[in-house]
Formats: structure tokens, C-alpha cells, sequence
């Protein structure tokens, strides 16, 4: 465990550190998502849903009310996000083919 810019993140610190830097609803429960990296991802928010924290975000009015806070995405005032990392490690490359 470690500390960046006040918030504590559990891993080595001696990775370069992932960070969201921009996001864009596509549609159902997928997000573009693009790091610090430069790279494009796509995660499925979707299969969380089941988890009782995530459930809230099974109303697409309040899944798509998402921000960009401390380098990863949130819901509901902060009190529902997702570490950068595990967007990071559970999504897919971007290509344009997926929007077709």
C-alpha cells in the first residue's frame, strides 16, 4: 500500500501509476475510457451491477451521470467509483469497430 496526492492505493509503488483522464458513455453500461497511458479501453460496467454498491447504477439515468474525480470515474456525489487500475486491468483496446 501506498500514498499518491493524498489517496491511498493498494499495489507497488514502483508501477508507473494508471490514471483516468477523460471518459465518454458509448452505450448499455460501456465507457470509453482513456489513461494516462494515451491508450483507449472500454470497460463493461454491467457485470458489478450484481455487487449490492454497484447496484445503483443499474438506473442508466444515474449510471450515465458519471465524472471524472481524483483520476478515475464516479457516481452518486463519489460515493460509488472504480480503482484506475482495476478499469485499467478489466478492459478492452478501443477500436473504431466497436461503435459499428
Amino acid at each position: 500500500m501506498y500514498e499518491h496526492d493524498g489517496i491511498m492505493y493498494a499495489g507497488d509503488v514502483n508501477k508507473n501509476i494508471i490514471k483516468v483522464v477523460g471518459f465518454k458513455y458509448l452505450y448499455g453500461y460501456k465507457l470509453l475510457l482513456t489513461f494516462s497511458t494515451g491508450e483507449k479501453k472500454v470497460y463493461d460496467v454491467e457485470p458489478l451491477l450484481k455487487l449490492p454498491v454497484f447496484q445503483p447504477l443499474a438506473d442508466i439515468e444515474i449510471f450515465k451521470d458519471i465524472q471524472l474525480i481524483f483520476n478515475t470515474i464516479s457516481w452518486l456525489d463519489e460515493s460509488v467509483d472504480i480503482a484506475p487500475e482495476t478499469l485499467y486491468n478489466n478492459s478492452v483496446p478501443y477500436t473504431a469497430t466497436m461503435l459499428a
